[in-house]
């Protein structure tokens, strides 16, 4: 019967008030998060220090490290198979595609453990030059930070998967110097909502990330690169045929990534401690011929935004690293598909641009100007979140004359992905897993059923003069979490909670004086039997409470029902798993 907490300590609490310890919480998150994305970049640079001939190779001859260095992939990759046999189930936790599951599934509980694997691992895969980003990695880690506050705060589940978000979003941010992106991030991928009681304490906490990230690492943009411009209106026909190719791609991409998975995992008869070693293998001899697919590639992208690269390169790099990221991520390697994503779609707006620019040289921008687009919209086809990508684009650039055609190329990338498949590459891992979190049309349902569907009539009133020691007896005999206090009219002038009364038991002499009146709340939040769930929903989340008076309609002091919390997500799993059996 009792319900969660929320509690911070109580002078704070008392201090600034129930609204504002979220985001009290949500800032100190924020700046942990930021510290945490920020040593997690140093992780990367000293494993990639440790697998280059300023590490192990130190001391050998120039002709010795060419022959080593593509086996040093292999023995990052035997590293982490020795870890996917020790730590099986902390390794297999990692993944941006786990933390939403956490999200919608696991009530936003992510164990402590995740951090200091999915941190270890993730750089000894990236480090070592395994094909895989630090983007989703980050993420995770960030998660984790949110997920363990929620719980030592004694958080409600619905906001502990607030606390999420807000690592989440802190770590976008301050990896690629992106509040905006960070924010529209979670709510478009993670949370899936945008909700104002969410929205907050995530912006915050994204702001929050990115200025540790600046005191940590200064506030410079995440590429280098000179400005673009449309050189002429009907250019922006090109960038729709930007948009297609890349959405094939995506497609490409994605469907290479889980058949690569499902190789390893169905068809290589060898040791969970060996798979990740033969795939680092593979992505080291293909580094043989295109040694820009080693790690996430965030300077190579930045070459190729220099015009620095030819286009034959590019082309074969759009391939090769494709091959070299599934391969990697698919024998057991461990690292995120973002960063990938956006080398392969700098490769193919590099190579694109080349070839319009060769022939309408007067009507079109140079190829470093459709990389830099292409980058963003082959990630929106990949993730299904083209403002993300829009935000992240121009976050990372600051320059505002590549938003209007990397607007129409991100939404032509994403629903050209979505003729082939209408799941994002986190979404449709988890099918993988048999595991659907699809929310959105169960919300839509929701908004079609009225409050007055699911209340139940059987309130326990209270009257104002009643005195303590009666209301003791009958909370006693009561299923209810919440009391409405009426008046001799029987009008509503309060309402008492479960945890009312319990603190009220703790204060010496309230048995013996108190009154109704003395413990209830006067502001009551009510709902009509006309509201839709879906506009309960969202009370019960910004409230953060489990039942909600139901009053009249044309007299908001006459109580007729409750509203249970439970009640509407009963209705909302059920409108869920109705779907999928449509689907």
């Amino acid at each position: 019967m009792n319900e969660p907490s929320d509690a911070l300590p109580t002078g704070i609490k008392s201090f600034f008030g129930k609204e504002y310890h979220l985001l009290i919480l949500a800032a100190l998150i924020g700046i942990l998060a930021g510290a945490a994305s920020t040593v997690f970049r140093w992780m990367i640079d000293f494993f990639s220090l440790i697998f280059s001939d300023k590490g192990l190779l130190l001391g050998l001859s120039a002709g010795m490290v060419m022959v080593l260095m593509p086996f040093m992939p292999m023995l990052g990759g035997l590293v982490i198979g020795l870890a996917r046999h020790f730590f099986p189930e902390a390794v297999a936790e990692n993944g941006v595609d786990r933390v939403m599951e956490a999200v919608v599934l696991k009530k936003g509980i992510i164990r402590k453990r995740v951090l200091s694997v999915c941190a270890l691992t993730s750089s000894i895969t990236i480090g070592s030059g395994g094909s895989a980003g630090r983007v989703g990695p980050t993420v995770q880690i960030c998660s984790v930070i949110g997920s363990v506050f929620g719980q030592m705060m004694k958080l409600s589940s619905e906001r502990i998967r607030i606390m999420v978000g807000c690592g989440a979003a802190a770590g976008i941010a301050a990896t690629f110097n992106a509040p905006l992106a960070g924010m529209i991030f979670v709510m478009e991928i993670i949370l899936g909502e945008f909700t104002i009681h969410s929205l907050s304490p995530i912006i915050i906490a994204s702001v929050m990330g990115t200025v540790t990230g600046h005191a940590l690492e200064g506030d410079e943009m995440t590429f280098k690169i000179p400005m673009h411009e449309v050189v002429n209106p009907s250019e922006i026909f090109f960038y729709l045929l930007l948009g297609i190719l890349c959405g094939v791609t995506a497609y490409l991409f994605t469907q290479t990534y889980y058949r690569s998975q499902k190789f390893f995992d169905e068809q290589v008869n060898l040791s969970v401690i060996l798979k990740p070693a033969i795939g680092g293998l593979i992505v080291g001899l293909l580094a043989l011929l295109t040694p820009q697919i080693r790690g996430n590639g965030f300077q190579e992208m930045e070459q190729v935004l220099h015009g620095n690269l030819f286009w034959g390169m590019t082309l074969a790099l759009v391939f090769t690293k494709i091959i070299a990221t599934a391969v990697t991520l698919g024998s057991g390697g461990v690292g995120g598909t973002f960063a990938p994503s956006l080398f392969i779609g700098a490769m193919v707006g590099a190579t694109f641009g080349t070839a319009v620019h060769g022939i309408l040289p007067e009507w079109t921008a140079s190829s470093e100007t459709y990389a830099l687009v292409g980058m963003a919209a082959l990630a929106s086809a990949v993730m299904q979140a083209p403002l993300t990508s829009i935000l992240i684009l121009f976050e990372m650039t600051q320059d505002y004359t590549i938003v209007l055609p990397s607007m129409v190329c991100c939404i032509v990338a994403t629903y050209t992905m979505r003729r082939f498949t209408k799941n994002s590459i986190y979404v449709q891992s988890l099918l993988n897993r048999g595991i659907n979190i699809q929310r959105g049309k169960a919300i839509t349902l929701l908004s079609t059923m009225f409050v007055r569907d699911v209340m139940t009539d059987e309130v326990v009133t209270i009257p104002e003069e009643m005195p303590f020691k009666k209301i003791l007896e009958i909370v006693s005999y009561s299923r209810h979490l919440y009391y409405p206090v009426v008046n001799g009219e029987g009008d509503m002038v309060g309402i008492i909670s479960f945890s009312d009364i319990r603190d009220a038991a703790q204060k010496e002499g309230m048995e013996e004086t108190g009154l109704a009146r003395d413990l209830a709340t006067p502001d009551v939040v009510t709902l009509k039997p006309n509201h839709n769930l879906n506009e309960a929903l969202a009370k019960f989340s910004e409230l953060d409470v489990q039942q909600i008076p139901v009053v009249k309609v044309g007299d908001s002091n006459k109580v007729i029902g409750l509203l249970r919390r439970s009640d509407v997500q009963a209705v909302y799993n059920r409108e869920i798993l109705v779907n999928e059996l449509k689907a």
